[in-house]
Parts: C-alpha cells; sequence; structure tokens
C-alpha cells in the first residue's frame, strides 16, 4: 500500500474479529515505531506488546474509553523515558505503528496514555519502572464490519498560506 493511501484508509477501529494476528506483522508494526523521528536521537520508547486474553481483559476494564481493547488481537504500550519531548516521541512512534498497521491490513485504535488516570495502574500491570511515562496504547486486530466512514474537513478548510 502506499503512504498516502494508508494515510487516507486509517480509522479508528473498535470491533475485532477474533482472527489472531501473525507475530512477524506485530513485529513489522513496532519495528515502524521505533524508525520514529525522534528530538535529539535519544530514541525514548519502549514497547509492550500485550496478547494475553487476560491482560486484555484487565486493560479494557482499566481504560474506562477503551473496554474494546479486551477484544483486540493485541495491544502495544507505548512507554517513553521521562525526557524533554517523550512526548512528542512516543506520539511519533504511535502513528507509525497506527500507519504500518494499516499497511498490512490490520485495523487499529489509538488509547490515550499520558495524564489518564489509569497510567499507574497500567504501568504497575506491565512491570513498567519509573521513570517510564505511558504515553498510549494501540489496539490491533482484523477488523468486524469494515472501517467505519469518517468525515475529514476539506484541505481548503485547514491550509492558510502565509498568515492565518
Amino acid at each position: 500500500m502506499e503512504t498516502l493511501t494508508a494515510i487516507a484508509k486509517r480509522a479508528s477501529v473498535r470491533e475485532f474479529s477474533k482472527q489472531p494476528i501473525a507475530q512477524e506483522k506485530i513485529l513489522s508494526i513496532v519495528d515502524a515505531g521505533r524508525r520514529a523521528p525522534t528530538a535529539r536521537g535519544i530514541q525514548p520508547w519502549e514497547f509492550v506488546v500485550v496478547q494475553d486474553k487476560t491482560k486484555l481483559a484487565q486493560l479494557g476494564r482499566l481504560c474506562e474509553n477503551a473496554k474494546f481493547i479486551k477484544d483486540a488481537g493485541c495491544c502495544i504500550a507505548v512507554f517513553c523515558k521521562d525526557t524533554k519531548y517523550y512526548l512528542e516521541d512516543g506520539c511519533a512512534a504511535t502513528e507509525n505503528m497506527l500507519l504500518a498497521a494499516c499497511d498490512l491490513g490490520i485495523a487499529s485504535c489509538w488509547v490515550a496514555g499520558d495524564k489518564k488516570p489509569y497510567c499507574q495502574k497500567i504501568k504497575s500491570m506491565l512491570g513498567a519502572a519509573e521513570p517510564l511515562r505511558l504515553v498510549s496504547m494501540i489496539a490491533l486486530g482484523y477488523a468486524r464490519g469494515g472501517y467505519p466512514a469518517h468525515k475529514k474537513r476539506s484541505v481548503t478548510e485547514v491550509l492558510h498560506w502565509e498568515v492565518f
């Protein structure tokens, strides 16, 4: 799939089929995350892949707006060392993984991490030590029912030349 096609097609999916995700696809997705741009070349990220159904159910219970994690094929928790630009770096890695998943035919949904009340519980559950920060979680799986339609503002509505 071409990059611009993946960007146009990618949408948040919250309903997954039971089809498992091949480990080599998960590795490709994480590899895309580690290749993200990073401020000062620090690469502060660490990724935890959760496939165990009991742990996925626990994550779904902890994240009140992401109960669908329990039905995902896996969830990738994106942690970053607490550096000056950890949030930017972690978000760049997250977006790379979302696009890679789309390219591989795997649906995804970005779940907020940083500043959420459940961060410490998830860190503890996944064994992430200080000073790691939970930036995001990515629910992955094969879409049940296809990709949802999403209406985006047109480029002419959001683009400003030279000044706002």
